[in-house]
């Protein structure tokens, strides 16, 4: 076999900061941490390479010496550590209130994946993965932005056949109303027309008159930064197509925020 060097694109600082959440995790949750298979230097490095490359699990195992069931455990267990650092979006709203930020932006993107059919359990025949809009399978992931476009919180994940509308009222609205009331409102697409008051969008149909084409052009100029959020967080190769069970794009994109935060500088 031929061994070679690599370069992981990330700081060492992030890798070392992950690693020391998954020491406090062994610290609290294992009662022989010494029998550990793989140090937290070596679970944070497999981490950072499955989530920046998205290297396959039986080449991780091989790099650090370890089984490929070892591996998976390992993964999922920093997926869930580091998922935890995710910020909550009230917490987020609060934060652009007190900065004086002048809007954010909801958007919703569907992460790719590998997920057979399975029927949707409304009993209506259709997929519940598939994304008729993407025209493949996935899941709806809510991206909530600040005026720059920078992601800033991501929802849990719903099935790709979910609306971006639906999946808004499920995870984001909620918390968006109040804050939209306090003089922070949400900036979106027409895909969310009839969100409620405080989220903007274009007013939709042919023929408008000026006032609302004018409408119309600075709410798409002001929301064009907020595209550039996906593009960061797709940026992962682990969310470009998920291998894992599909639920786990909740804990893979909140992980990927943490990690897109924490370098905010080089994007």
């Amino acid at each position: 076999m031929l061994s070679y060097r690599a370069i992981l694109d990330l700081p060492e600082t992030i890798v070392r900061r992950i690693a020391a959440w998954l020491r406090a995790r062994r610290r609290v949750h294992d009662r022989r941490p010494w029998q550990r298979a793989a140090t937290c230097w070596t679970q944070a490095m497999m981490f950072c390479r499955w989530m920046l490359d998205a290297t396959p699990i039986h080449r991780l195992a091989r790099d650090h010496g370890l089984s490929q069931a070892s591996a998976y455990r390992y993964l999922h267990e920093a997926l869930d550590v580091v998922a935890d650092h995710a910020p909550d979006l009230p917490n987020v709203l609060e934060q652009q209130h007190h900065s004086g930020a002048g809007f954010v932006c909801l958007d919703g993107t569907l992460i790719a994946t590998n997920a057979v059919q399975i029927p949707s359990p409304q009993g209506n025949g259709n997929d519940w993965w598939y994304s008729g809009k993407h025209h493949r399978h996935g899941g709806n992931v809510q991206v909530l932005t600040d005026s720059t476009g920078f992601p800033i919180w991501t929802s849990p994940v719903t099935p790709g056949s979910t609306h971006d509308i639906t999946a808004a009222r499920e995870h984001a609205l909620p918390a968006l109303y109040p804050a939209a009331a306090k003089g922070l409102p949400t900036l979106t697409d027409k895909g969310y027309h009839g969100a409620g008051i405080g989220i903007q969008h274009a007013v939709k149909g042919h023929h408008l008159d000026p006032d609302n084409r004018c409408r119309n052009r600075l709410l798409t100029g002001l929301r064009a930064p907020a595209e550039r959020a996906n593009a960061i967080l797709k940026h992962f190769k682990a969310l470009q197509k998920v291998t894992l069970n599909p639920w786990r794009i909740t804990q893979i994109t909140r992980s990927a925020l943490v990690i897109a935060t924490a370098t905010r500088g080089s994007w």
